[in-house]
């Protein structure tokens, strides 16, 4: 797989988020059109703040569990209320912006906990979401819980395979970008540079 990524500490007390508003500003993160290095960044930023809110907010694995990195509707949910909770404790947000983020959070936390029930993610185990096969879909593969030994390590691991799978996208988007130019290239010149 290549050099393994390793990332700090995500048991550190608070996000360091307060700085100016120019320096950070808060913009939707789209998880499909995130380059690698700009998804590493992502993922280690929103690790570490949902390590803090769950730990501020004492947050039980039935709202929060240990692998909400491996279900795609959590990582949306919780990527939205962290970029929620950075506009509102912007230094330059209104006072009543944090009431604001609250209240959000006590919805977010309803949806949270529908979704980890339908995930089946738990505590101790783990597997992935089960999606309803439509008519004339071919069945998935068989998923297995799995016991969840090292959360912090499967966390690495698994963006070290998202990194991995980026990479492996940007590279093929390179060499068809060069592809096209060179044929362009090639064309033109046939053409007498028309």
């Amino acid at each position: 797989m290549g050099t393994t990524d390793h990332f700090p500490d995500p048991h550190l007390d608070e996000p360091d988020y307060y700085g100016s508003s120019e320096e950070q500003q808060v913009r939707p993160v789209n998880w499909n059109l995130l380059t690698a290095d700009e998804a590493r960044a992502e993922w280690l930023d929103l690790d570490k703040w949902v390590n803090w809110l769950r730990r501020t907010y004492g947050l039980p694995p039935a709202v929060l569990p240990p692998f909400w990195h491996r279900h795609d509707e959590l990582i949306w949910e919780l990527s939205a209320l962290h970029l929620h909770w950075l506009a509102c404790y912007d230094p330059d947000a209104s006072g009543s912006a944090p009431l604001a983020w609250h209240h959000d959070f006590a919805e977010a936390r309803n949806r949270l906990r529908e979704w980890v029930s339908t995930a089946g993610t738990r505590l101790d185990h783990d597997r992935p979401t089960r999606q309803t096969i439509w008519p004339g879909e071919p069945l998935p593969p068989a998923s297995l819980e799995r016991v969840i030994e090292n959360r912090d390590e499967d966390f690495v691991q698994f963006v070290n395979e998202d990194l991995t799978a980026r990479r492996r996208v940007e590279q093929r988007v390179d060499a068809f970008v060069q592809q096209q130019a060179q044929t362009a290239g090639s064309s033109g010149s046939r053409d007498g540079g028309r």
